[in-house]
């Protein structure tokens, strides 16, 4: 028999669908709450806080229909506030619809920062009290577990630590079985959270701690952390730090974190490597764009750019990565740059799966930064690169090739806008003439070439633009300035990036689209 320490385990639990719809510009609908909430479950959070039935219809649909569903790993959670000052818990209509909303759990805030007891509230700091544990009673009395999101509880506790923990204590009479430390204002330092939450540990050896923390200070990972350190075994956060201001702690962030460099256990074996996955899903659902840049999920988080650091981990990946990207369902990059070396070529080639030489390198590395002093940039155009290696073979056989192209953009008397244009495709020994329309120069000219190709080519049709976006590069020079254009791409399950960069924004655009038609026909290969 092992007489090994277990490992200490914590609690997530996740409200994105609540707390992280607070976010500015940020709105799901209830197909999305349920979507998420399906992931969420998948993944192995604990909880799942889906809202406050008692605030807006929407949210009391959320857990109708979730009573529905057979959760694998989490439990739905309910959220409210205590009841109001001066009249029973039996009375108050919002702790009804928390009992009403069915789920095992519900979750309850009240001031804990005497500040907001006589200000906000206008009752007595003893009512406050009352308000607290009879609420928490209410709950537990009608067959809910219960916790207690102490509201305030650092600025409570530095204006006035007897009373803040005092809260608590009412909560824990009540029969909350968790006692959750918030940060509301985000105000507060790790070094700060990490001596506040010992004391409550201490006081409350019994009870599980909780954090629930906010982002402004930057530092709502390492509040929850610090908290973590000193003994809390429940965090609270949102997944890609979703909240109100600057957001809740990062769950996406945390959760590694607990689990990699705390060594401590929060969600079920073998799901880590789905946390990138969960967290692009969520921002998908939610309509925000990814922060690429984010720790552990971001796709930069494992983008190597500087030659001298490419060069090390050729020899030694953990020299620039301090942990292993397939831990977190990431993975590790070459980008390719002006500050690149030939070992960035030469990597980023075997990434593509194409053998590159020394000598092959230097040229490629020279018409890298050849081409960058003119505008291009391929750190976020990957297919351009691939294509730029490829056609340095000299097997290499590029399916078509524009000769020519026209465009002409005109409006005739009291008629709408035209444009049209032609191009001359050669393929293998053939030559094609087409033409097309569009609503746009660049839309006319993406017509024509697909009709020079579909009928060699017929998987031109399932390679689409997603995205396009156009940068002037020197400002200062006016209309003459040169133009950067990016073009995002999907072909099937593919996605890719092409560059385009020229004096011209036509040719700008027409050298990316063609880029990412070749690089699309290549995959359909």
């Amino acid at each position: 028999m092992s007489n090994a320490p277990e490992t200490p385990r914590v609690s997530i639990y996740d409200t994105t669908l609540r707390d992280g719809t607070q976010r500015e510009g940020l709105t799901l609908s209830l197909s999305d709450k349920l979507r998420i909430a399906e992931h969420l479950d998948e993944f192995g959070v604990e909880f799942i806080e889906g809202g406050w039935p008692g605030s807006n219809p929407k949210d009391q649909e959320f857990f109708a229909r979730a009573k529905d569903r057979a959760w694998k790993h989490a439990v739905v959670a309910a959220f409210g506030s205590t009841r109001r000052a001066n009249i029973a818990a039996e009375g108050d209509g919002q702790l009804k619809s928390l009992v009403d909303a069915g789920t095992a759990v519900c979750t309850i805030f009240g001031k804990t920062w005497n500040l907001h007891v006589t200000e906000v509230l206008r009752t007595t700091l003893d009512e406050n009290l009352k308000m607290i544990e009879d609420s928490v009673a209410y709950l537990v009395a009608n067959g809910r577990r219960a916790i207690y999101d102490a509201e305030h509880f650092f600025d409570g506790y530095r204006a006035d630590p007897a009373y803040a923990l005092e809260a608590l204590e009412a909560a824990r009479r009540g029969g909350a079985e968790a006692l959750v430390l918030c940060d509301t204002n985000g105000g507060s330092v790790p070094w700060d959270i990490e001596a506040i939450v010992r004391a409550v540990v201490a006081r409350f050896p019994d009870t599980v701690v909780g954090m629930h923390v906010h982002d402004d200070t930057g530092c709502g990972v390492a509040n929850s952390l610090a908290g973590v350190r000193a003994g809390a075994r429940h965090v609270q956060g949102t997944i890609n730090g979703y909240g109100e201001r600057c957001g809740n702690a990062n769950l996406s962030t945390i959760i590694p974190n607990i689990e990699l460099k705390l060594g401590m256990r929060c969600i079920p074996d073998g799901k880590l490597s789905r946390i990138a996955d969960l967290s692009r899903y969520v921002a998908e659902v939610a309509n925000e764009p990814m922060n690429e840049h984010i720790a552990y999920v971001g796709r930069s988080a494992f983008a190597h750019k500087g030659g001298v650091h490419v060069a090390a981990m050729q020899r030694a990946p953990q020299c620039y990565q301090h942990i292993e990207p397939e831990l977190v369902g990431n993975e590790s990059r070459v980008v390719i740059s002006e500050l690149s070396g030939r070992g960035n070529v030469v990597a980023k080639a075997q990434e593509l799966g194409i053998e590159v030489g020394a000598a092959e390198g230097v040229e490629i590395l020279e018409r890298i930064k050849q081409a960058e002093s003119k505008g291009f940039a391929y750190e976020a155009a990957e297919a351009s690169v691939a294509l730029l290696i490829a056609r340095q073979k000299p097997d290499y056989a590029a399916p078509f090739a524009l000769l020519d192209f026209q465009t002409i953009v005109g409006r005739r008397v009291d008629q709408p806008m035209f444009v049209e244009a032609t191009v001359k495709v050669r393929i293998g020994e053939e030559t094609r003439h087409t033409a097309g329309d569009g609503n746009g120069p660049v839309s006319a000219l993406d017509t024509a070439v697909r009709k020079a190709l579909v009928d060699r080519f017929p998987a031109v049709t399932d390679i689409h633009l997603s995205d396009y976006k156009v940068r002037i590069l020197d400002g200062q020079n006016g209309t003459s300035s040169m133009t950067r254009v990016l073009i995002d791409w999907a072909s099937g399950e593919d996605t890719y990036s092409t560059v385009g960069a020229s004096g011209n924004v036509i040719e700008a655009s027409l050298l990316a689209l063609v880029d990412g038609i070749e690089y699309g026909l290549g995959l359909a290969r």
